[in-house]
């Protein structure tokens, strides 16, 4: 068994690779700032811009990317925040097609960027990084960021990284398309090859027999007679144990392993894949 990324990869100016297909536009709001929390509707505003909430601790910096988009009349900036709390508020008051998120807000949190989705799983994330690193870009990308770019971008390249983000593609340089290239190959070797299997409690196999079963999070909470966050946390912990990051190679590594076989004798040939992925 192996994992294989299947991608359409087109090539674009000052090596930026795009991956697409594309996405609807949506109606739009007005700007706000952070400091008064108001995000006013704008009744006049073109229904096809691109809605983006700036997400940026500096604020001489949240002026300058309102004034570059300003001048574009398919992208208007609804909101601006200066915390990750802030940016929660502003995404579940106002429908929002696009973050543009300082890198720092979210350094050091696990879970921001898939808290984000969860919240607005329509959202298109891009992240400004002032660094670049291997880890970290496999990482974001892994979790479901759309762009990651620098700090110093021209606003011209600015644009264009939004509209095509907008349209369903994601905005990867060449350096980065390599590192997450080389972290699908080492994982489909780990999913693959044969080692030693990681030590699992029976609590956390019993989690995993109910994955391949189909079940969602709360059905495995009340099977198992505990709260459906007391089951995320230790998905994410055998999700750090196998080298996993979502429930799709969590089901490929068990069905490959055959893990559920160990806490459930057998599981019924009938059980499709597909309902085995389908929990939540």
């Amino acid at each position: 068994m192996s994992l294989q990324l299947s991608i359409s990869i087109t090539l674009v100016t000052e090596a930026i690779l795009v991956f697409e297909p594309m996405v609807s536009a949506k109606p739009e709001f007005s700007d706000a700032g952070p400091s008064d929390g108001a995000f006013e509707p704008d009744e006049g505003a073109d229904n096809a811009a691109i809605r983006i909430v700036l997400a940026d601790s500096q604020a001489i910096y949240r002026v300058g990317i309102r004034k570059i988009f300003a001048l574009e009349d398919d992208i208007r900036v609804i909101a601006q925040v200066d915390t990750l709390a802030g940016l929660h508020g502003a995404i579940q008051r106002f429908p929002t097609d696009m973050i543009l998120l300082e890198g720092n807000l979210i350094a050091g949190t696990v879970d921001a960027i898939p808290e984000l989705v969860r919240r607005a799983p329509q959202l298109k994330i891009i992240v400004q990084s002032a660094q670049n690193d291997e880890s970290n870009t496999v990482e974001l990308y892994r979790r479901g960021v759309r762009g990651i770019i620098p700090r110093s971008i021209s606003p011209d390249l600015l644009v264009k990284c939004v509209r095509k983000i907008a349209a369903g593609e994601t905005w990867i340089d060449n350096q980065s398309i390599n590192w997450v290239i080389e972290a699908y190959r080492s994982q489909a070797t780990a999913l693959t090859s044969p080692r030693t299997q990681p030590r699992l409690s029976p609590k956390e196999l019993a989690i995993i027999t109910c994955i391949t079963q189909g079940k969602r999070n709360k059905e495995i909470a009340y099977q198992l007679g505990t709260t459906e966050q007391v089951i995320k946390n230790y998905l994410r912990k055998v999700y750090d144990k196998l080298g996993v990051s979502d429930r799709l190679e969590l089901a490929l590594y068990c069905l490959h392993h055959q893990l559920h076989k160990k806490a459930a004798g057998t599981v019924p040939a009938t059980t499709p894949v597909s309902e085995a992925l389908a929990g939540k």
